[in-house]
Formats: C-alpha cells, sequence, structure tokens
C-alpha cells in the first residue's frame, strides 16, 4: 500500500469515527430531550369545575394550572384566591408553612383519568379539594419526606364548604377518596424564587419526582381582610412517590 493510500484510509476512519460520535451525542441529547419533555405544565382560562359547590368555587381562581403527562392531561389545578394565615406562625422543624392551619383549603384538582397519590394509592378520576395537613411525628410516617408539609384530597360533593376544619375532619373527609383507613396525600415544599414565572413543572432526580411550582397569596384573615397579601412559593409533587410507598 503505497503512503498516499494510508493517508487516505487514515482519514477516512478519522471521518467514521467523527460521525459516529456525532450521531452519538445527538441520540443521548434527544433521548435526554425526551425526558424532559415527558411532562409540561401550561396556564389555562376555565372556571372551576361544576361538581364543587358554590361556596367552594367562589373561592377559586379562574385560572388553572394543567399538568400534561406523556398520555394527555394528568390533572387541572385550581388555586384559592387568598388563604387564610393564621396569627401566629408555627416554627417547627420540617415545617414549610407554619402561617396556615391545618384543615385550611388550599385548592381543588381534577383528574382525568386514575391516578396514584404520594403513597402509590388509586385515585378514581373525577374532581377533588386540596386542604393542608402536617405528618404527623410518629414512627410510622418517619422517613416519607423531608417536610411534613402534605394536601389531603378530598371528594368534591363530600366537602361543600370552603371553611377551616379540624385536622381530624379532613383526615376522615379524606380517607373516602381511597376508601381506605388512609387519606390520599399530595407532597408539597417551599418553592423557590416567589416571583418566578409560573407554571413551571421541574424534575427532581432524586426519587424521580415531577414538582409543580405554585404561587399562592396568603393573608391574616383571608379574603377580604385589610391586611395585604404575600406570595408564598409552593412545590407539589405531582407525579412519584414516597421512598417506602
Amino acid at each position: 500500500m503505497t503512503s498516499k493510500s494510508k493517508i487516505t484510509d487514515v482519514l477516512a476512519g478519522r471521518f467514521a469515527l467523527s460521525c459516529l460520535l456525532s450521531l452519538s451525542v445527538l441520540v443521548l441529547c434527544s433521548a435526554e430531550t425526551g425526558a424532559a419533555q415527558g411532562y409540561k405544565a401550561e396556564k389555562i382560562n376555565a372556571p372551576p369545575p361544576q361538581e364543587l359547590s358554590a361556596a367552594v368555587r367562589e373561592t377559586l381562581s379562574g385560572d388553572a394550572l394543567r399538568v400534561i403527562g406523556p398520555n394527555g392531561p394528568l390533572c387541572e389545578i385550581w388555586l384559592r384566591k387568598v388563604l387564610p394565615a393564621k396569627t401566629t406562625v408555627t416554627e417547627e422543624l420540617g415545617i414549610s408553612f407554619g402561617q396556615l392551619a391545618e384543615g385550611t383549603l388550599i385548592a381543588a384538582v381534577r383528574f382525568p383519568s386514575q391516578v396514584r397519590d404520594f403513597r402509590r394509592q388509586r385515585v378514581k378520576p373525577g374532581v377533588y379539594t386540596l386542604r393542608y395537613a402536617l405528618v404527623p411525628v410518629d414512627g410510622n410516617h418517619s422517613g416519607v419526606a423531608p417536610q411534613r408539609d402534605f394536601l389531603l384530597a378530598t371528594p368534591a360533593a363530600a366537602d361543600p364548604s370552603p371553611a377551616n376544619i379540624t385536622r381530624d375532619e379532613a383526615l376522615n373527609l379524606s380517607r373516602k377518596t381511597t376508601g381506605t383507613n388512609h387519606p390520599s396525600v399530595w407532597s408539597i415544599a417551599a418553592g423557590g424564587n416567589a416571583a418566578g414565572a409560573v407554571p413551571t413543572l421541574n424534575h427532581q432526580e432524586d426519587g424521580d419526582l415531577w414538582l409543580l411550582e405554585l404561587r399562592v397569596q396568603v393573608r391574616p384573615g383571608g379574603e377580604g381582610a385589610p391586611t395585604p397579601a404575600a406570595t408564598v412559593a409552593m412545590r407539589m409533587v405531582v407525579v412519584g412517590f414516597a421512598p417506602e410507598a
């Protein structure tokens, strides 16, 4: 083989290797992009569902946050216009939203098809209220999440009043969702920048969780009170499960 032929073969080999590496990078990037696009969120102009009572609908926003998954819409969430805050904030380890009383109505959600909550419990298609609660500090709930804040889902027909209820009442109502002794729980945590854009959906690799960014207005005395409302950032796990679930 002549020197010229050897040079030609080397160049051809390098070109083939370059093309192969470029193709590998392209496939990798496409796979990562596809994974990132597995779920997305959007804001839609839609009134609260008629399945909710008129009193509850009155407290909710006319815009909904919709999460779309690989198979279509996963859920639609209507946030309460203004959340009533407590006069005294609870400052305990693991509590992100100490200004909220347990049993406070936070939002309503519609699931177009069956889903599973943070404990992998089945939740039937339908409309539900979401109320704030804290995970008990006991051996049965250790390791569920880094924080104790959760939302409890209750069938809309079973929760017609937006007024605060007790923790036990909220737990009992939410058990109607699962049909078991355990309520339907949805993990929430403190969000990022309260002035950031919404809706935003973030993927957390640890636990393979998808978290929907929420911006809620919190005011002592609730809607209509003279005190100014504060914007609070909140993240809700809409896809993913507790480590032990």
